[in-house]
């Protein structure tokens, strides 16, 4: 029986719908996994990939990295829940024995009132845990070595001071169960921002239209550190990149989830910085520091005083002379010079420069010339100092000797190009409490310097003491912004024993890493075995 021509046509139409339909799907799901495929850019976050090609191996790669990303996040989150449950169960047990005690005749009738208890008795012992942590108050401590650091890190690096002989001071992340940790507290801290509780201060009028989301790219710095016996505390900083509002969130992990601390705003931008730098001779060292000055503060952040307390007569001039042709050249005269025809002692200077200002309350900068900063170590400088609150001590990167580092180059690269954190080039100076950032009527009611620690060393050790022993809370953290540049360093004889023991300590430690230092040592050793290496090849030319 024939088909009519009718009935033929609609067939082949149908099968062309088909075949299109079947087209139009392919492109929709093509379109898709262009659209869900992670961005390449160099803003990605830890975990990212960067720089590969858009062919289906990539797609398959990406594919299985996305699935073994929520597979660990799901078991992750399937472990503390078992965890939880396990406490549930042995904080219920106990409740429960204990009311059999009591009273064993209504037991079965409070089970409800009994586990609404177990959940309520959880949540106030991890909430004991954040009271029992530094992490809204200070906390009396016997010394400096009692401080817990804090680590920082970026969406791409963590900067650490535990290194041993084979970390380094700035690396990613090697172990992926510390790129998911990162990850995940970045993560949760945007959720606590984009979804605000009303304790957050926000507005309930303000619909999400109306707020501005935070996304990963927001995410500037962030700062960890772990007491062991109470948790993970986290301070995370998100900006807009056109904005100078910070968004800080404070979250905690109390050996179990994370629990929100607090979410603030802290607005920048009109908080005033002033740096002051004791000085005495040393121009050279000062003109250079006048030009990293120049860049940074005048070009680049503009909301910056600045205070040289200078020792002496000889030079004086010279600095003058730098300070007004700064002046002159870019308009800026924020600056006081204070002139002191005494011997140099640098806790006497830094008192001086605090006492000198007459504006009221400040955020104060306690810096050296020998000292290179950046824009964003002045922003870190202003969030992590609170008025009647908390100091903080930076832990500066200290370059090594530029003549031992670069020693197969003719001469050693501009200053500029040395300022990168390798093991080899520098070293985190966490045994130095000189550069410091606090408020001035902190600095006032702590007491202030010690007058009587006379010459080098020491005076910034016992105004940390100080700071441990009250109720401030000292942030202490390797930040990547705060370079200590290399310099001649001279012990002299009048210093106390425990003061030339510190001066020896830090210019040993300032010269070389270990490396080169033990080439230094086996110098004599390693030119002898070139020596026979060279007779020996020469040699069996000859024969």
């Amino acid at each position: 029986m024939r088909m009519p021509r009718r009935g033929l046509v609609i067939q082949a139409r149908t099968r062309w719908l088909l075949v299109g339909l079947a087209l139009l799907f392919s492109l929709i799901l093509l379109m898709y996994l262009l659209e869900c495929a992670p961005q390449t850019d160099g803003n990605g976050s830890l975990p990212g990939v960067v720089g590969e090609s858009m062919g289906k191996e990539y797609y398959q790669a990406l594919l299985q990295e996305q699935e073994e990303h929520y597979q660990n996040r799901a078991t992750s989150l399937k472990r503390q829940i078992a965890q939880l449950k396990q406490e549930l169960q042995e904080m219920s047990d106990k409740l429960k024995s204990l009311q059999e005690k009591k009273s064993p005749k209504v037991n079965g009738m409070n089970y409800q009132g009994t586990k609404e208890q177990t959940s309520n008795d959880l949540l106030e012992f991890l909430h004991s845990q954040i009271d029992k942590a530094e992490v809204s108050v200070g906390a009396k401590l016997p010394s400096e070595y009692g401080v817990i650091p804090f680590e920082s890190f970026t969406s791409m690096k963590v900067f650490q001071l535990e290194m041993g002989l084979t970390r380094h001071p700035e690396e990613k992340p090697v172990r992926k169960d510390k790129r998911d940790e990162l990850v995940e507290v970045i993560e949760a801290g945007l959720e606590v921002i984009n979804n605000p509780d009303e304790e957050d201060g926000q507005d309930e009028d303000d619909g999400v239209g109306d707020r501005q989301l935070y996304s990963e790219n927001d995410f500037v710095e962030g700062y960890y550190r772990t007491e062991r016996d109470k948790g993970t505390q986290y301070e995370l900083f998100y900006k807009k990149m056109d904005g100078m509002e910070y968004r800080h969130v404070t979250l905690f992990r109390p050996f179990g989830p994370l629990m929100k601390v607090k979410s603030e705003t802290v607005d920048i931008s009109r908080s005033i910085i002033n740096i002051i730098v004791p000085l005495a001779g040393r121009t050279e060292a000062f003109a250079q520091f006048m030009q990293n000055f120049r860049d940074v503060c005048i070009h680049q952040d503009k909301r910056v005083h600045l205070t040289v307390v200078y020792f002496g007569q000889d030079g004086l001039s010279e600095v003058k002379s730098i300070l007004e042709s700064v002046a002159r050249e870019t308009d800026f005269h924020n600056y006081t010079l204070v002139s002191l025809n005494e011997e140099f002692n640098r806790g006497r200077g830094l008192d001086m420069g605090a006492r000198a200002w007459e504006k009221g309350e400040v955020l104060m900068f306690f810096c050296d010339v020998d000292v290179y900063f950046t824009a964003e170590f002045l922003n870190s400088c202003r969030l992590n100092a609170e008025p009647g609150k908390k100091v903080f001590y930076p832990v500066v990167f200290s370059l090594y000797n530029p003549a031992i580092v670069y020693a197969n180059q003719d001469i050693p690269p501009p200053v500029e190009q040395q300022l990168v954190h390798k093991k080899d080039s520098g070293f985190w100076r966490d045994f130095g409490f000189g550069m410091t950032c606090q408020y001035r009527t902190d600095f006032l009611t702590v007491g202030g310097f010690d007058l009587e620690v006379k010459g080098w060393g020491g005076e910034d050790v016992h105004l940390y003491r100080k700071y441990l022993h009250g109720d401030l809370m000292v942030v202490r953290t390797p930040v990547p912004g705060l370079f200590h540049l290399w310099h001649e360093k001279h012990c002299a004889d009048e210093l106390t024993p425990e003061q030339y023991r510190m001066c020896i300590q830090s210019k040993a430690m300032n010269e070389a890493s270990h490396s080169h230092l033990g080439m230094l040592v086996f110098r004599d050793e390693i030119e002898a075995h070139l020596r026979k290496q060279a007779y020996r090849t020469n040699s069996e030319a000859v024969g």
